[in-house]
């Protein structure tokens, strides 16, 4: 399909803030933006109360450990779904302040029209990036593994076929098999399951993780980790 507006090849040589979560796509995309442009830091949204990032529930020494095995400074800030718009404004523009002149996201089925990254970014000046827009959700996830990156599953939606025992295993080639005959994307597009990246080619170090008792709500299932 035609790159409409760019956003996959935007990022040559850019300065960017990379939207991150911990998972599977946004550290994708970051390892794909960092090829071509320059990355001056992570920016990550978290529940009102600070507890848990808002995108995949994780503790800030989850997320700190991570950008410390990246080698970046975190943009971070608590945020209820009601001012989420424009406390994620506010980062922006200290990473513009920083030096920023993009952001970058790990969004894969993002909307030419109505994107709201890009309704945010054209408010504070900045252009998008999205590495891995449009890719074939197989061929991203293959491409994760191939790479050498290690993830787990840590969030899952019991009512679209996923399952407790999901949680906490690691995703392969095998397991992404298993995952489609089941019906369920293989990047859990669709809200089936989140996960954590633990290691990987961007990572100076391993993320040593505990992980703790599932945690059950409604739907859901959650493997809450701890660093040991």
């Amino acid at each position: 399909m035609e790159d409409i507006k760019g956003w996959r090849n935007a990022v040559n040589g850019h300065k960017f803030i990379a939207s991150f979560s911990g998972g599977k796509d946004s550290v994708l995309a970051l390892y794909k933006a960092s090829k071509v442009g320059k990355a001056v830091g992570l920016i990550v949204m978290m529940e009102e109360e600070g507890k848990r990032s808002r995108s995949h529930g994780m503790p800030p020494d989850i997320i700190h450990a991570q950008a410390e095995a990246i080698g970046l400074p975190v943009y971070t800030a608590d945020a209820s779904w009601a001012d989420y718009e424009k406390i994620f404004i506010q980062l922006l523009e200290t990473a513009k302040n920083q030096g920023a002149d993009m952001l970058v996201t790990g969004d894969l089925d993002m909307p030419t029209d109505g994107c709201w990254h890009e309704k945010v970014t054209n408010q504070v000046g900045l252009k998008l990036g999205m590495p891995l827009w449009e890719m074939n959700h197989r061929k991203a996830v293959e491409e994760f593994i191939n790479l050498g990156f290690i993830t787990i599953i840590v969030t899952v939606n019991l009512s679209l076929g996923m399952r407790e025992e999901d949680l906490g295993r690691t995703l392969t080639h095998e397991y992404i098999k298993e995952l489609e005959a089941r019906g369920i994307d293989p990047c859990g597009e669709g809200g089936e399951f989140h996960t954590t990246v633990l290691d990987g080619p961007i990572f100076k170090h391993r993320i040593p993780i505990r992980k703790c008792g599932i945690i059950r709500d409604g739907e859901y299932a959650f493997l809450p980790l701890e660093l040991k």
